[in-house]
C-alpha cells in the first residue's frame, strides 16, 4: 500500500486503463492519454444542478420509448413531488434514476456522455442572463441561420436536449466495459470495434481525440411552398409563437386577440388543432409580458405591485429556459440531420406534453393579471390571496410563492410601524393611512385611520386594528406625551423578514406566529401608555373629578354651593360677573370635604356663564366648568365636555327643584302655627300642602331615578370597564358610551325631546307654585300681623282704662278683614288653576313615559302614578306593561 502512494497520478491513472480494458500499457496509450484530457479538464465543475432539466430529460427519455401515458402520469408525480418537503435533494433522486435508466446491457440506441451531456442542460448564456432579458438572441434567429450558427466541433455546452438523440452501439466491448466500470469515464471510452462499424461520433460524444464525423445535414423541414404545410415547420413557428414573435405560418390575429393559422393554408385538421392548442402558450406568454412590461417601469405602482412583476418575471425566467432547451434540441436535430419521424425528432405531440405544466402556471399567472387590473399595495395582496384557496397542490404551490414575493413589502411596513412608529408609505399601499395636517391635539382621533380597502384579506379586522393601536400609540407616546422612552423599550423588536419566504411562512400562520407578534407588541404598547397616562397624568382621578362636580356626586360641596348662589342668581343674568361667582365657588371648596381633592384637579374647576337670553336670571346661565388639556384631552374631548355641560344644566335645574320644595315645605311648616289664628285660610293652605306633596313625590321619584338608575349604575359600569381596558382606545370607547347612556336615560337627547320638554313645563310650574305661595304667605302674615297690632293696642287701651276701640276704628278693622277674606277665593282659584295645569302636564308625561321603549322609563311612570290617581283619569294609563311590548314588537 505504502508503494502504491508513492507512485505518480500519472502512473495510478495508466494502471487503472490498464486493469479496464485487459490491455498492456501500450495497447492503451490512446485511451490513457484522452483520460488524461478529460481530468484535467474543466468539465466537472460545470455541472448545473438543475430539476428543470432532468425531469425533462426523464419525459423525453420516456416519449422516446413511445410511453407517453408514464410521461405524463412522471409529470404528475413530480409536481406532487414539489409540493410536498419529503425529500430535500429532488435533483439527485431524479439524477438517479436518469442514471438507472442507462442501462449498458440494453441493445437499443445510447447515448454516449449522457450524464455530462446532462451537465450542460442549458446554454451558458441561459443560465447567467437576467430573467428580465432571458430571451436568447438565438431564438430569433433565421431558418436559414439555424444550421450556420452551430459548429461542428464537439461541445459539452451546447444543449442537453441532444443527449435524447440516440447513437447506435453495436459493439460488445464497448457495453462490456461499460458494464464493468459503470461510471462516466467508462461511458466516454469508444468502441473498440474497426473503424467501419462504427457509427458517426454524435456532438454531444465525448470520443477520442481525432477527425469528428459531421452528420449530414437534415432536408429543409418545411417542403415545398406548393405542397401541404409540414409539422416540422409548424414545430418551428410554435417556437416562435411560445415567445410572442409571429411565425410564417402562425400570426397574432389582433381583431380576436388570438394566434391563428391562415385559413386558406393546406395544413389537416389534426396539426391545424395541435398548433392552435399550442399556440395559447404564445398567448398567454403575451398577457403576462404585457403587464409586466407597462407596470415594472410604473413608480406608482409601489413596492408590492413591484413584487408582483418580480414574481411574474422569476415565472417567465424558467419559461425562457425551457423554449432555450426546445431551441437547442431543434438546432442539435438540425446539426445531426434527424429526420421527422425518428423517435427524438421534435414533435407537435411531444410539445403538448412538454408544455402542459407551463401551460398550467402561465393559465395561472395569466388569471391572476386579469384579477389584480387596477389593483395596488394590500389590495393587490387580497388579490393574489384568493388564488390560493384552490384543491390543486401545484397551482397553490404556485400562488404561495408569488403571495410570499407580494406580502414581503407588506410585512416590512408592518415591522416598521409596530415596533418604530414610522410609516413610510409613498404609494399608499398599507392598510395604515396617516394624515399630516391633523395637529397634535386630534393625533388619537383622526391622524391614523385604517384604509379597508388595503388590508390584505388574510389578515383580519381585529388584527389590523391592533396593528393601527400599536403605532398610534407609539406615536401617541412621542408626540403628545412627550415619553423619550426608545420605541425598542417599549416592546422587543422582532427581527424583521429576510426573505419572501420568511413573509409567506408568517401569513400561512396568522393564528399562531402572528398573532403572537401582534398581540405582543398590542398588549406592551398599550399597558405601557394607559401606565403613564394613569401615573402621569390623573386620567382616572379626572375621570373621578368629573362624576363628582359635573354630575354632582359631591353632595355636600353643590348643596353648600347652592346656599351660598341663591342671592346672586336670583339676580337677572345681566348682571352676574364671573369673578364673584368664582370667588363664590372658591369658598364652597374650602368649607366642604372638596378641599381634600388634589391642587390639580380643583385648579381646573372652574365657573361659566352660559349666554345669556332676555328674562334670564342667574339660575339660566349658571354652570361649572372643568379645563382638561394636554392627554387627557384625548379622552375628554370637546364633544364629551359639550355632553358634561349639558347634563350638569339638566342635573342643577333638577337639583334646584328640589332645592326650591325643601324651601316650600320648610315655608309650610313654620307658617303653619301662625296661621292657625286665620281659619278663613285652613281650606287655601289645605291645597298648598296637598300640591306640595305631589311636587315633592315627584320630584323624588325623579331625583331617585336620575342618581341612581341612570347616573350610579352607568358609572359602575364605566368603572368596571376602564379597570378592564386593555388600550385607550377601549377607555374612550367606554367613556362615550358612558355619555351616550346618560344623555339618553337623561331624556337630553332627541328620541326624547317631548319628554324633556313636559319635564321643563312642570319645573315651570313649581317655580309657578313657589311664588304663589309666597304671595300667600307674604299677604297672610301681613294680614296677620296687623291684626295682632289691632289686638296689641286694643288689650293697651284697656289696660290703660280707656275703651279698646272707637266705631270708627272698629268699621275699619272690618272692612279691612272683610277686603282680606275676598282675596281668599281668588287665592283659591288661582292654586286650583295652578294645580290643573300641574296635574294635565304630569299626565301627558306619564303617557309619553309609558310609550318609551326604555323600560326603565316606563317602570318610572309606575313609580309616578303609585296610587294610580292619574291612571284613572287617563285611559291611556291603564295599558299594561305586557300589553305595550306587545304592540310595540308587532309594529316593528
Amino acid at each position: 500500500m505504502a508503494a502504491l502512494d508513492q507512485k505518480s497520478p500519472n502512473v495510478l491513472l495508466q494502471s487503472l486503463c490498464c486493469r479496464i480494458t485487459g490491455k498492456s500499457e501500450a495497447e492503451v496509450a490512446h485511451q490513457f492519454q484522452y483520460a488524461v484530457r478529460v481530468i484535467g479538464s474543466n468539465y466537472a465543475p460545470t455541472i448545473e444542478r438543475d430539476e428543470f432539466l432532468v425531469s425533462e430529460k426523464i419525459k423525453k427519455e420516456l416519449l422516446k420509448q413511445r410511453r407517453e401515458a408514464d410521461a405524463a402520469l412522471f409529470s404528475e408525480l413530480h409536481r406532487k413531488l414539489q409540493t410536498q418537503g419529503v425529500l430535500k435533494h429532488r435533483w439527485s433522486v431524479l439524477y438517479l434514476l436518469l442514471s438507472l435508466c442507462e442501462d449498458p446491457r440494453k441493445p437499443s440506441c445510447r447515448v454516449p456522455g449522457y450524464g455530462a451531456l446532462f451537465a450542460q442542460g442549458l446554454p451558458r448564456d441561459a443560465h447567467s442572463t437576467p430573467f428580465y432579458c432571458a430571451r436568447p438572441q438565438s431564438l430569433a434567429l433565421g431558418y436559414a441561420d439555424r444550421s450556420s450558427s452551430m459548429h461542428t466541433s464537439a461541445s459539452l455546452g451546447t444543449s442537453g436536449v441532444s443527449s435524447l438523440l440516440c447513437q447506435p452501439q453495436t459493439q460488445a466491448a464497448g457495453d462490456s466495459l461499460r458494464q464493468q466500470l459503470g461510471s462516466r469515464l467508462a461511458w466516454t471510452l469508444p468502441p473498440s470495434a474497426s473503424p467501419s462499424a462504427t457509427a458517426p461520433t454524435s456532438r454531444g460524444s465525448l470520443g477520442p481525440p481525432g477527425p469528428v464525423a459531421r452528420a449530414p445535414h437534415r432536408p429543409r423541414r418545411e417542403g415545398d411552398d406548393s405542397a401541404e404545410v409540414g409539422e416540422a415547420a409548424l414545430v418551428r413557428d410554435i417556437l416562435y409563437v411560445f415567445q410572442g414573435i409571429d411565425g410564417k405560418f402562425i400570426k397574432m390575429c389582433s381583431p380576436e386577440n388570438c394566434y391563428k393559422i391562415d385559413a386558406k393554408m393546406p395544413l389537416s385538421k389534426s396539426l391545424r388543432d395541435m398548433s392552435s392548442r399550442l399556440a395559447e402558450l404564445g398567448w398567454l406568454h403575451n398577457k403576462v409580458r404585457k403587464y409586466t412590461d407597462s407596470r415594472s417601469l410604473d413608480r406608482a405602482f409601489g413596492l408590492v405591485g413591484q413584487s408582483f412583476c418580480a414574481a411574474l418575471h422569476q415565472e417567465l425566467k424558467e419559461y425562457y429556459r425551457l423554449l432555450s432547451v426546445l431551441h437547442s434540441q431543434l438546432q442539435v436535430e438540425d446539426d445531426q440531420g434527424v429526420n421527422l419521424g425518428s423517435e427524438s425528432s421534435l414533435t407537435l405531440r411531444r410539445l403538448l406534453v412538454w408544455t402542459y405544466d407551463p401551460k398550467v402556471r402561465l393559465k395561472t399567472l395569466a388569471a391572476l393579471v386579469d384579477y389584480c387590473q387596477g389593483r395596488k399595495g394590500g389590495e393587490l395582496a387580497s388579490a393574489v390571496h384568493a388564488y390560493s384557496k384552490t384543491g390543486d397542490p401545484y397551482m397553490r404551490a404556485l400562488v404561495q410563492h408569488i403571495l410570499g414575493l407580494v406580502s414581503h413589502p407588506i410585512l416590512n411596513f408592518l415591522y416598521r410601524w409596530i415596533y418604530d412608529g414610522e410609516l413610510e408609505d409613498t404609494y399608499h399601499e398599507f392598510f395604515v393611512a396617516s394624515d399630516p395636517t391633523v395637529k397634535t391635539d386630534r393625533l388619537w382621533h383622526d391622524k391614523y385611520s385604517l384604509r379597508k380597502s388595503m388590508i390584505p384579506s388574510f389578515v383580519t379586522m381585529d388584527q389590523a386594528r391592533k396593528v393601527l393601536l400599536i403605532g398610534k400609540s407609539i406615536n401617541f407616546l412621542h408626540q403628545v406625551c412627550h415619553d423619550r422612552t426608545p420605541p425598542g423599550k417599549l416592546t422587543p423588536a422582532s427581527k424583521s423578514t429576510e426573505s419572501p419566504k420568511d413573509a409567506a411562512e408568517l401569513f400561512t400562520d396568522l393564528e399562531g406566529t402572528f398573532q403572537g407578534k401582534i398581540d405582543a407588541a398590542y398588549f406592551e404598547t398599550s399597558k405601557y401608555l394607559l401606565d403613564i397616562l394613569n401615573k402621569n397624568y390623573l386620567l382616572l382621578e379626572h375621570l373621578q373629578a368629573m362624576r363628582r362636580y359635573l354630575l354632582l356626586g359631591q353632595g355636600d360641596f353643590i348643596r353648600h354651593l347652592m346656599d351660598l348662589l341663591k342671592p346672586e342668581l336670583a339676580r337677572p343674568a345681566t348682571t352676574l360677573y364671573q369673578h364673584n361667582l368664582t370667588g363664590i365657588l372658591e369658598t364652597a371648596v374650602r368649607a366642604t370635604n372638596a378641599q381634600f381633592d388634589s391642587p390639580e384637579i380643583l385648579k381646573r374647576l372652574d365657573v361659566r356663564l352660559l349666554e345669556v337670553s332676555p328674562g334670564d336670571t342667574g339660575w339660566d346661565v349658571f354652570s361649572l366648568d372643568y379645563h382638561v388639556d394636554g392627554p387627557i384631552a384625548t379622552v375628554f374631548t370637546r364633544e364629551c365636555m359639550s355632553c358634561y355641560l349639558r347634563v350638569f344644566n339638566f342635573l342643577w335645574r333638577a337639583k334646584r327643584m328640589e332645592y326650591i320644595l325643601t324651601d316650600i315645605w320648610k315655608g309650610q311648616m313654620c307658617n303653619a302655627k301662625l296661621l292657625k289664628a286665620m281659619p278663613e285660610l285652613s281650606g287655601v293652605l289645605h291645597q298648598c300642602h296637598i300640591l306640595a306633596s305631589e311636587m315633592v313625590h315627584f320630584i323624588h321619584q325623579m331625583q331617585y331615578y336620575i342618581t341612581f338608575e341612570v347616573l350610579e349604575c352607568s358609572w359602575d359600569e364605566l368603572w368596571n370597564k376602564v379597570q378592564q381596558a386593555q388600550d385607550l382606545d377601549h377607555i374612550i370607547a367606554a367613556h362615550e358610551v358612558f355619555l351616550d347612556t346618560i344623555i339618553s336615560r337623561c331624556l337630553l337627547d332627541n328620541n326624547n325631546r317631548s319628554l324633556l320638554n313636559q319635564l321643563r313645563a312642570i319645573f315651570d310650574q313649581i317655580i309657578e307654585f313657589q311664588n304663589a305661595q309666597d304671595a300667600l304667605y307674604r299677604s297672610a302674615l301681613e294680614e296677620l300681623q296687623l291684626r295682632l297690632q289691632f289686638e296689641e293696642k286694643k288689650q293697651q287701651r284697656e289696660a290703660e282704662g280707656e275703651w279698646g276701640v272707637t266705631a270708627a276704628e272698629e268699621s275699619e278693622e272690618k272692612k279691612r278683614i272683610q277686603e282680606f277674606q275676598e282675596t281668599i277665593p281668588k287665592m283659591r282659584s288661582q292654586l286650583r288653576i295652578l294645580t290643573h295645569f300641574y296635574q294635565g302636564i304630569v299626565q301627558q308625561f306619564l303617557v309619553l313615559l309609558m310609550s318609551s321603549s326604555d323600560e326603565s322609563l316606563q317602570f318610572l311612570s309606575f313609580r309616578l302614578d303609585f296610587n294610580e290617581h292619574y291612571k284613572a283619569r287617563d285611559p291611556r294609563l291603564r295599558v299594561s306593561l305586557g300589553a305595550t311590548r306587545g304592540r310595540r314588537s308587532s309594529n316593528v
